[in-house]
């Protein structure tokens, strides 16, 4: 089978798995819960289930951190992500943090947040029915820098929390993230000197979760030389990290009105998550084409 007939079957089985996987999910009860209470300020995941949701069982996890610069954007960008996901057998979260349009905050704060959402699945895993050793932190661009930052980075924890809960993921989905905060990177006007602590490409260190990214050739934000980098140096620490280039895609391909590459990096998330032992085995999936 050619590649191109192959992808095109693989991309066609995506598509029909995926609208089974939303009609089974679609059937699930969707929670909101507060994860976080700061001031007067209270943040929520939206929380999809798998069908037939056991709760005599533990479930892989999956939290999404939304793009949008750490200035704005909704939870509800990965929604049609989480109900595949859901559909697949993960428990899916789509987390809210401090934005600057909303709480007039800065990245720093974006950071404790996503740090706190992890942590927070990991202590209540068996309250919400997780495996705390299969957590995924997922995100989109800010979004993305956020998944990444939580894996590599040291420090802007909430103060209060319990620190001996790990916020560290054990694996992670970045969709064309920022991960380069310095001069010639995204987000240097905001985040200054500060960089180095804060750029997940910076703090890149031995036994950093197993990684995906994906990124079109035509990104503005981040070079595809940086993106090149980051896995070599994933790679020189001993961790994996599968690059994914699309060639002539712009920043944010990857989204749901997008349906042709949302369908191709959604497959790949499903493969990668399959060989991690995250997700079980599908007829096209498990070789048997």
């Amino acid at each position: 089978m050619s590649k191109m007939i192959k992808g095109l079957f693989a991309v066609g089985f995506l598509i029909f798995s995926f609208q089974t996987a939303r009609t089974q999910a679609s059937g699930e009860e969707i929670k909101t819960i507060v994860y976080k209470t700061v001031d007067t300020v209270n943040l929520t995941m939206e929380v999809f289930y798998p069908p037939a949701f056991d709760t005599g069982k533990l479930y892989p996890a999956m939290v999404f951190f939304f793009g949008g610069g750490w200035k704005n954007g909704s939870v509800k960008q990965f929604e049609h992500h989480a109900e595949y996901l859901a559909g697949r057998g993960l428990v899916c979260f789509l987390a809210d943090y401090r934005v600057e349009s909303r709480q007039h905050t800065t990245p720093f704060e974006s950071l404790s947040d996503a740090k706190s959402a992890v942590r927070y699945l990991r202590k209540n895993a068996v309250q919400l029915h997780i495996d705390p050793g299969k957590i995924i932190a997922a995100g989109g661009s800010a979004g993305g820098h956020l998944a990444a930052a939580t894996a590599m980075v040291k420090g802007f924890d909430q103060p209060g929390e319990d620190l001996t809960v790990s916020a560290v993921p054990d694996a992670l989905v970045l969709f064309n993230p920022v991960i380069d905060n310095g001069p010639g990177g995204y987000g240097y006007d905001r985040v200054g000197e500060r960089y180095k602590e804060f750029s997940p490409l910076c703090n890149i260190r031995k036994g950093a979760p197993p990684t995906i990214f994906f990124l079109g050739t035509r990104d503005r934000l981040i070079p595809v030389e940086t993106a090149e980098y980051y896995k070599k140096v994933m790679e020189r620490v001993g961790s994996r990290c599968d690059l994914f280039l699309y060639e002539g895609q712009e920043h944010g391909f990857f989204n749901y009105k997008n349906r042709d590459y949302y369908y191709r990096t959604l497959l790949e998330t499903d493969i990668f998550l399959t060989s991690l032992g995250y997700l079980k085995e599908t007829a096209l999936l498990g070789g048997k084409e």
